[in-house]
């Protein structure tokens, strides 16, 4: 099933998604840290701490945004990032970021496309994704372009939100989830599209095991998934 973010509006998915991203850009920061109590952050580092033993010097992070992944990953000593997203919106946030720690000598953010990436084969250590393959339009050929670009056992790492499954805390979390941030997100963003988006992508995303025989088909090995904060994400990781 295709989740879209504006279900009155004509336009393919990706189009929507370049199109929501550019509407909330200038707070989104603002509203992932407050409507996740500041604990994206900390998955984040997670996320690129599994990375700390390969040493990868040259990192493409997918679907960049405002590029915090990307600046995380800075902490393992690369060579060079490169981000790379569909929204102009969230790049022009991402570079003025980057100008303003004096970080533009090591991270480069372009337009691309998660399905059709601007690079040749085998020329990245790892590839980084941080909450953006459920937006992909089309997931499995999303993953294959990463794929193609990583060379021969380079590693992959995604970040992405799951569902949490332990009683309570999943009935409680997805109140939360549906209700309240959806109120909260529009309210402050001024789209009433984006944060409804947001749950209703979670919920058709095929995360856990599903996901893993996923990683698995597209030619990814040692495949592994380790659930975050209760579940309410997830981070996998594999190697070409």
């Amino acid at each position: 099933m295709t989740v879209l973010p504006y279900k009155d509006k004509d336009g393919s998915k990706k189009d929507q998604i370049a199109e929501m991203f550019n509407s909330i850009s200038g707070k989104y920061d603002f509203l992932n840290h407050f409507l996740s109590l500041g604990i994206d952050i900390l998955w984040r580092r997670r996320a690129i701490k599994l990375l700390k033993k390969h040493q990868p010097k040259f990192i493409l992070d997918i679907a960049t945004g405002t590029a915090d992944f990307a600046i995380e990953a800075l902490s393992l000593n690369p060579e060079k990032i490169i981000g790379v997203d569909i929204s102009e919106g969230m790049l022009a946030v991402g570079r003025e970021k980057l100008t303003r720690k004096g970080l533009n000598d090591k991270i480069e953010l372009l337009s691309g496309d998660s399905e059709g990436l601007p690079f040749e084969d085998n020329i990245f250590d790892a590839v980084i994704v941080s909450f953006g393959v459920r937006n992909f339009e089309h997931l499995e050929k999303g993953l294959c372009d990463m794929f193609r670009v990583l060379k021969p056992g380079g590693q992959m790492v995604i970040l992405e939100f799951s569902k949490p499954q332990l009683f309570p805390f999943k009935q409680l979390y997805q109140f939360y989830f549906n209700w309240i941030l959806p109120q909260i997100g529009k309210m402050v963003s001024k789209d009433n599209a984006a944060y409804t988006y947001l749950p209703n992508s979670v919920q058709a995303f095929p995360d856990g095991a599903a996901f893993l025989k996923i990683l698995e088909k597209i030619g990814f090995h040692d495949n592994q998934c380790r659930p975050q904060t209760l579940g309410i994400s997830s981070i996998y990781t594999g190697t070409k």
